[in-house]
């Protein structure tokens, strides 16, 4: 696997300051963000080659200008009920550890600041909750509540194993 994948040109977070800025995005008309410090890529969907022994959730692959990259529904995997995937499905590219990973997403939002004082931490009555495991916080921004998602807990060791291993058996 190659060492880098190019980003887009507003994701080019090097050169400009991303405390506070996060990507958001669609799962049915709920909102979701990520930090954009996690966010290498956003690219439109593309040919999903399946990966036979897979979880559910876990789509296939795409090769992305040589890069193989497994791909996570993340629709399936917050345990929504999955949809037909369409001109505005979007596949965010992060980077865990040292491997590349797309997440599904049912459409991106915009990259906006929520600043540390509109952010409150995960209830409390939730805790027994999965969710509580990859969602950080929860935002607030312009009316309406963002739950803050931390990519790289959204698998767990042995889910991400799993994925490894269906992935060697290409």
């Amino acid at each position: 696997m190659e060492d880098t994948i190019d980003t887009i040109d507003f994701l080019d977070t090097a050169n400009q300051e991303i405390d506070g800025k996060y990507l958001t995005f669609f799962l049915d008309s709920q909102l979701f963000g990520v930090p954009i410090s996690d966010v290498v890529q956003i690219i439109g969907m593309q040919e999903i080659t399946p990966v036979p022994d897979s979880p559910v959730y876990a789509k296939g692959v795409i090769n992305l200008r040589g890069s193989i990259i497994p791909l996570i529904d993340i629709r399936l995997r917050f345990g929504k009920p999955e949809l037909e995937y369409n001109d505005r499905t979007c596949i965010i590219v992060t980077k865990l550890e040292e491997a590349y990973i797309g997440f599904l997403v049912d459409s991106v939002n915009e990259v906006s600041v929520i600043e540390e004082e509109n952010i409150s931490s995960t209830p409390t009555v939730i805790s027994g909750n999965s969710a509580n495991t990859y969602v950080t916080g929860i935002g607030r921004l312009h009316g309406k509540v963002v739950l803050l998602v931390d990519p790289k807990k959204i698998l767990n060791n042995d889910e991400i194993k799993q994925v490894e291993k269906a992935l060697d058996q290409l």
